[in-house]
């Protein structure tokens, strides 16, 4: 096998990194311990939402943005909508969950359906309170406004990819009274969802969801991982940086990271 100059470093880096990650699984399925995922109030924040609308008698209305299916954010929503699904379904709450793609209304359908089926309320699943909306991006923000004037929901859970319709509905639902729980990694989105929302997941939180709550040992064992591959990474960027301050282009830190 013939390695590439320049790449050397870099396929050890990748065996490293897939190293830590096969480590900590191994160490959460075996019960031992592993760095706890630290709390993130958004997520801790689901099941207060919930049962204030519960309290209320009011309807939770979930989002799992305007991404495709292939989308990594909508891909991670999965999770915490199957999360928030059950959770509704124990304290018989009203979820109304609406969406732009049809294939992510598709499977968005299946899992709420699962979800409730799991919590032994298969009787309360509403097919009709799984709404697909729009394709048209501002026809979905409407359509959801259209809700939110109605229904009038106590808790509104944005989770996913938004773009230019998150601060609308983020504004709107701070409006009709709701408690609001905003996570995305789309950069230019998250100041919006910081300013109206009660709680936002910033960035990779929202990737680490499906672990918070689940605690499932191979998901944890994965962001733990992944997490200690980049603070090892963050550490070498500073040192990388202090050598070239004092030792110039020549400092062996450079002529590593080349080979």
């Amino acid at each position: 096998m013939i390695l590439v100059e320049g790449r050397v470093f870099q396929l050890v880096w990748l065996i490293f990194f897939l190293g830590a990650v096969y480590v900590m699984i191994r160490r959460a399925r075996a019960g031992l311990p592993i760095p706890e995922i630290r709390k993130i109030p958004g997520l801790e924040a689901i099941d207060e939402a919930i049962g204030r609308a519960t309290e209320m008698g009011r309807p939770v209305h979930y989002s799992p943005g305007i991404g495709s299916i292939s989308n990594p954010q909508t891909i991670a929503s999965y999770a915490v909508l199957s999360y928030v699904a059950r959770r509704c379904a124990e304290y018989d709450t009203r979820l109304i969950q609406t969406n732009r793609q049809i294939t992510v209304h598709a499977v968005n359908q299946e899992i709420i359906k699962q979800a409730y089926l799991e919590a032994g309320r298969p009787d309360a699943y509403n097919p009709d309170d799984v709404r697909f909306l729009s394709t048209w991006q501002f026809g979905y923000t409407s359509g959801v406004l259209g809700i939110f004037q109605r229904e009038r929901p106590a808790a509104n859970i944005l989770f996913g990819a938004f773009w230019a319709e998150a601060m609308i509905l983020a504004e709107t639902g701070h409006h009709v009274g709701a408690i609001q729980i905003g996570a995305t990694a789309n950069t230019a989105q998250i100041p919006f969802f910081v300013a109206g929302c009660d709680y936002a997941l910033i960035g990779e939180e929202m990737y680490a969801a499906s672990a918070y709550l689940s605690k499932e040992p191979v998901l944890s064992g994965t962001v733990v991982g992944q997490d200690i591959a980049k603070m090892v990474t963050f550490a070498f960027i500073i040192l990388g940086f202090i050598l070239e301050q004092v030792q110039g282009e020549n400092n062996w830190l450079r002529v590593l990271f080349s080979k």
